[in-house]
């Protein structure tokens, strides 16, 4: 797998460069993906406000909502929801499709044409996830921040003044960049890992018993590796 990233890679910073393919998969990824991962960032804020409200308050310290929720979507629930969001929708679906193209001997008329098939299947997908998983965390933020004030302000009877001012003052862009880099680094895993196990579903069976088990594997696989990539990136950033 390392070697399949690798090469990979390699063929992301050398000439022809599939523009259109690329383009294409900006619109797989992120387009298609928007609906899913706003309807799950509004919630995941409403979620955030209606809980920490509640402990908070405890504390006497319900002024700090509004930079609780919004540090906890920027540098965590963000980027890591929004990446499992849309390995779901799109890894799932670019797994199969490999992996029918690989069932149905396309890759290899690829290779008997003198064409490598990394190159039009694996780089553009590659390029398309680093770019779009940072812009649909963005998204999922900004959605989530909103969410939390719905709940706060017009629910909770919160100060939109307080929410708003705290966040502005205790939410800084290094908060912002941790989670840019964890966006990232989730884009790149997950465009990885669902590449390859559809690049080689004829490993985990034959005909369609291998693209499903290739599917599930990709995802589960992907799904797990956001989630301990996420603590060991936390842990150094932190």
């Amino acid at each position: 797998m390392f070697l399949f990233l690798l090469e990979s890679l390699y063929l992301m910073v050398s000439p022809p460069f599939k523009f259109r393919i690329f383009i294409q998969r900006i619109r797989f990824f992120g387009t298609r993906s928007m609906i899913v991962v706003l309807l799950t960032g509004a919630f995941t804020g409403m979620v955030l406000a209606l809980q920490l409200y509640y402990t908070l308050r405890k504390f006497g310290s319900e002024a700090l909502l509004g930079p609780a929720i919004a540090l906890s979507l920027i540098r965590e629930l963000g980027p890591v929801l929004a990446a499992l969001m849309v390995t779901g929708r799109a890894g799932s679906a670019l797994t199969a499709e490999i992996g029918i193209m690989r069932i149905s001997e396309q890759i290899d008329a690829l290779y008997s044409m003198a064409l490598n098939p990394l190159r039009y299947l694996v780089v553009p997908n590659l390029l398309a996830a680093v770019l779009v998983f940072p812009l649909l965390a963005a998204m999922f933020d900004v959605i989530g921040i909103y969410g939390g004030y719905l709940v706060s302000v017009k629910m909770l009877g919160l100060s939109e003044g307080t929410y708003f001012s705290q966040m502005d003052r205790l939410v800084n862009w290094v908060d912002v960049r941790i989670g840019i880099y964890k966006s990232l680094s989730f884009g790149l895993i997950v465009s990885w890992i669902c590449c390859y196990k559809g690049y080689h579903a004829e490993q985990t069976g034959f005909g369609a018993e291998g693209v499903s088990r290739a599917t599930t594997d990709a995802v589960v696989t992907s799904s797990v590796l956001i989630l301990i990539w996420d603590y060991f990136l936390g842990s150094v950033l932190l």
